[in-house]
């Protein structure tokens, strides 16, 4: 019935529960979840999760917040791209939060290590045809317009995708629906101060959005606080139908088919 987006089961706090969650998963009628890679070292083990379980699937990508880590190459993401059950590219995108907290007194305009990692995965995407899990966080001009000037602008035969755990405003979702990408809505939706995100959840048109938990993070409420799991994610739908005053059956049918849309392969198990 539900589908969890966008989870990481490989993080600290999750990857020894691996069976509560599925088990908790079921009860909770979400049938199936992403596992996003965030960085080459952890790829393997993402990858492990989806060939052992039929319900799970992995992407390939290195977070644009880290730092210290392998630095993927154009090559190595198609090749890992490949390999089954890997139905996308990502976590990629910009983060410009909190730069001088952050970043040691770094600028923006120091962070071109960020942008050309970005560019490298969206000419993965576009070569293996699989859509991106793109973040952007304090960044969405910047993100919106490299991916526009990497052809990803709305037009033919662009690789698509998903901008996760969406945070920012109804100009940006509208920016990010003209060039023919989707926008995935967390637990964040639920939080008494997100009024301005519920505006946005009303304004995105059913068939371009998903619903994720980010897990472990995020939890929505009556969790907040606590560890997330994929089997929290039909709060997130109850809330999406609250706002647009429908059934969250409906919100579960249309996020589940936009996800089967975006990302080939991923159909319920039998």
């Amino acid at each position: 019935m539900f589908v969890d987006s966008h989870c990481h089961l490989t993080y600290p706090e999750l990857k020894d529960r691996i069976g509560e969650i599925r088990q908790a998963m079921a009860a909770a009628q979400v049938d199936r979840a992403l596992c996003i890679c965030t960085t080459l070292e952890e790829f393997d083990g993402v990858h492990a999760l989806a060939v052992q379980y039929d319900n799970l699937w992995a992407t390939v990508g290195v977070h644009p917040d880290n730092e210290g880590v392998l630095e993927p190459t154009y090559e190595q993401l198609v090749a890992l791209a490949a390999r089954p059950r890997v139905v996308g590219i990502g976590e990629t995108g910009l983060d410009y939060y909190q730069m001088e907290e952050r970043k040691g007194g770094r600028t923006i305009a120091d962070l071109d290590w960020q942008r050309a990692r970005f560019r490298t995965h969206i000419r993965a995407a576009r070569t293996t045809g699989k859509p991106l899990v793109i973040h952007t966080r304090d960044s969405a001009a910047d993100t919106l317009r490299i991916l526009r000037e990497e052809g990803e602008d709305g037009s033919a035969g662009q690789a698509g995708g998903v901008f996760h755990c969406f945070s920012e405003t109804v100009d940006v979702a509208r920016a990010v629906l003209d060039i023919g990408y989707h926008v995935s809505f967390s637990g964040i939706l639920t939080f008494k101060k997100a009024e301005s995100l519920r505006e946005v959840a009303a304004f995105v048109p059913l068939d371009r959005m998903l619903i994720e938990t980010d897990s472990p993070y995020l939890a929505p409420v009556p969790y907040r606080g606590k560890v997330n799991s994929p089997a929290y994610v039909p709060y997130v739908a109850q809330e999406i139908a609250k706002v647009r005053g429908l059934d969250v059956e409906r919100i579960a049918d249309a996020t589940s088919r936009n996800f089967e849309h975006l990302f080939k392969g991923v159909a319920t198990p039998a």
